[in-house]
């Protein structure tokens, strides 16, 4: 068992009659993901309203400069019947009566400070003071004392003699706790945690209750029990209502009693909720289990538990999978004439006119990081169930509602750029964490590099694991998860592609560099990636969406043969729109059934042409000249397949599915 550390302070001067409200208890550091992290406070008289209070943490690292990061306004809060007011995540147990996001408390070197003031007064990185200063606590978890900090705090006389308290090493499972003697001398104890209760044993013991449910996962028209347990037998009648309603959640989506009563000398009762299997597709949906009016004389020791209900009414796209992908069903939502200005054009001249369409900062629009979140569930959304989006790496589906929130990514999805941040120089503001909708923009031109953090032509939903593993990595040194099929190769190719030309300070080249600032690898790998996938429903689809958003398209979605001008084995030549696609119309070509059992149908053809058939990792199978349309026994296994179709000079390229 783990010796508490004693830290006894005599300093006499800090007694409870110069302040009604103290720190009175901090957990700074907890193990694993930090979600049980809180701070308590503790006023001389119980019920004790806090208005006109806030909380603030300072950060003491060489970079936080023992400047604030988190404040707490405590306005329209008030202490227990034992004078205590917790503050802390929804894991926490008991549940605080002030709730923050879980992981938010820095374990140190840092302070917590109580001041009678607002929070506007304490605006982010906003430097330590004594100036209407209640009470602090600086502390650490295996820290070297932070000098300045204490040199600041000294300034009070009452914190002359004030020193760093040390709640132990890293994922310790102490807290820091507030004692006070009979002579009203203040020491500090790191122990076990004692949320909601005073640090001495003292006060009025509150009977805890918790809420339990059979499973986290139910489907319209299901009913399930909700379970109400008391750790003791309650000495008279206990009546509260629950509260399930969240966002789109109602009580026109749900029938049961709310209204809970544990008889005396009981611990448990119990309600069944049935689901309404209505025929509406509102999307997946979450109920929040709360207490609404717990008498003051308990705890709740859980609470808002989540429920997801699944909903049966999704609906399916019109267009396939990047895994089974369909074309010609999405039409390009480009305005006329949109790439007009590149005809009769070559080299460095097409490509600087090809920016000023995409990075036009008359027209272009660039949104914040957290827009992305909006744009993706769109964009990303899986064709196949209106309630998931698809993943990039892992060619699957997931539920919009399982965004990765906080530190754990098990199971969650969340975005990744295409473009690695580390590699392209992208930062975040602090704007960046508003999501302020379509019609609110920052201007942006090619030289406005910061904004590649937030171009959603280079974010996509991704396994937040498969994210983790693939880091910083050039792609052809990452190819994806084992056992993928790689229906995401054309797509990253493409959208890589389309930062270089959109963003001054970027390039893709040969190989992996390590140390070329901008620069991602590799572009022989991403040509033959863009070549063997090319552009589908799923990726117009994409394209029309985030235009919508901010006024530009990717061009190699439109115009997959500007790849080939620009990088491949058309530089040199001058781009004609009307030669390079009216001519020989990818539309116009028809090949079906798609997916196929190994016999296809080929119509469109106008001139002689050459058909090759290649694996989905680019090996050349077969070859067959056409002189008209016809049905065509591939005679290939099952799989996905590239068809590449030449004629005069003029290629286009189908994926097919051989089931």
């Amino acid at each position: 068992m783990k010796t508490p550390l004693l830290y006894f302070i005599s300093i006499c001067f800090m007694q409870l009659t110069f302040s009604q409200v103290v720190i009175n208890e901090l957990d700074c550091d907890t193990p694993g993901v930090d979600n049980m992290e809180f701070l308590e406070l503790l006023s001389d008289t119980p019920n004790f309203p806090l208005d006109g209070y806030v909380v603030v943490f300072f950060n003491g690292s060489s970079s936080g400069m023992n400047s604030s990061y988190f404040t707490v306004d405590l306005d329209g809060y008030e202490t227990d019947i034992n004078g205590l007011l917790l503050i802390g995540s929804n894991s926490v147990s008991p549940v605080p009566q002030l709730l923050i996001s879980e992981n938010v408390i820095q374990n140190g070197a840092d302070a917590v400070a109580i001041y009678q003031a607002d929070d506007t007064d304490f605006p982010e990185q906003t430097v330590a003071t004594i100036d209407n200063l209640v009470d602090v606590l600086i502390y650490g978890t295996a820290d070297a004392d932070d000098a300045d900090m204490i040199a600041i705090f000294n300034q009070d006389p009452r914190f002359a003699s004030i020193q760093q308290i040390n709640e132990g090493p890293g994922n310790n499972t102490n807290s820091i706790q507030r004692f006070v003697d009979m002579d009203d001398n203040v020491s500090y104890t790191a122990t076990t945690p004692t949320p909601r209760q005073l640090n001495d044993g003292s006060g009025v013991v509150l009977n805890g209750v918790s809420i339990s449910v059979a499973q986290t996962q139910y489907n319209e028209d299901d009913s399930f029990d909700i379970t109400f347990t008391t750790e003791t037998p309650v000495t008279e009648a206990l009546n509260f209502n629950i509260l399930l309603d969240n966002f789109g959640f109602n009580t026109s989506d749900f029938t049961g009693n709310t209204m809970i009563s544990i008889p005396v000398s009981q611990s448990m009762a119990s309600t069944t909720i049935t689901l309404v299997d209505d025929i509406d597709d509102e999307g997946d949906e979450v109920t929040r289990i709360r207490f609404e009016s717990l008498p003051a004389e308990y705890l709740e020791l859980n609470s808002n538990l989540e429920i997801r209900i699944v909903d049966n009414d999704f609906t399916m796209a019109n267009f396939g999978t990047p895994l089974n992908p369909t074309f010609g069903n999405v039409i390009s939502t480009q305005p006329t004439g949109y790439y007009n200005s590149l005809d009769g054009l070559a080299d460095t001249d097409l490509r600087q006119a090809l920016q000023d369409i995409i990075a036009d900062p008359n027209v272009v629009r660039a949104q914040t990081y957290a827009d992305v979140l909006d744009i993706l569930v769109d964009a990303d959304q899986n064709p196949l169930n209106s309630n998931q989006v698809w993943l990039l790496y892992t060619e699957q589906g997931r539920a919009k509602l399982d965004l990765q929130t906080g530190s754990d990514n098990n199971g969650k999805w969340n975005r990744e750029h295409t473009y690695p941040r580390s590699r392209g120089g992208f930062f975040d503001i602090e704007e960046d964490e508003i999501a302020d909708g379509i019609d609110v923009f920052w201007t942006t031109k090619a030289d406005s590099l910061r904004h590649g953090n937030s171009d959603a032509h280079a974010l996509r939903a991704a396994d937040g694991p498969e994210n983790s593993a693939r880091g910083n990595q050039h792609y052809g040194q990452y190819t994806g998860p084992v056992a993928t099929q790689g229906s995401f190769y054309g797509d990253v190719a493409r959208s890589v592609l389309y930062m270089e030309i959109r963003y001054n300070g970027l390039q893709v080249v040969n190989g992996f560099p390590e140390n070329g600032a901008g620069e991602l690898g590799d572009l022989a790998t991403l040509l033959d990636w863009h070549r063997n996938d090319p552009p589908d429903d799923f990726e117009m689809n994409r394209n029309n969406i985030v235009y919508n958003w901010q006024f530009n398209r990717n061009p190699f979605i439109d115009q997959p043969d500007l790849v080939e001008y620009i990088w491949g084995t058309n530089v040199g030549d001058t781009w004609d729109q009307q030669l390079s696609v009216s001519e020989f119309d990818a539309n116009a070509i028809k090949i079906f059934p798609n997916p196929s059992k190994g016999t296809i149908s080929i119509k469109g053809l106008e001139n002689e042409a050459e058909l090759s058939v290649f694996s989905i990792e680019g090996r050349q199978i077969k070859t067959v000249v056409l002189n008209e349309d016809r049905l065509l026994n591939l005679n290939v296994v099952s799989g996905i397949y590239v068809l590449r179709i030449a004629s005069k000079n003029k290629t286009t390229t189908k994926k097919l599915i051989i089931e």
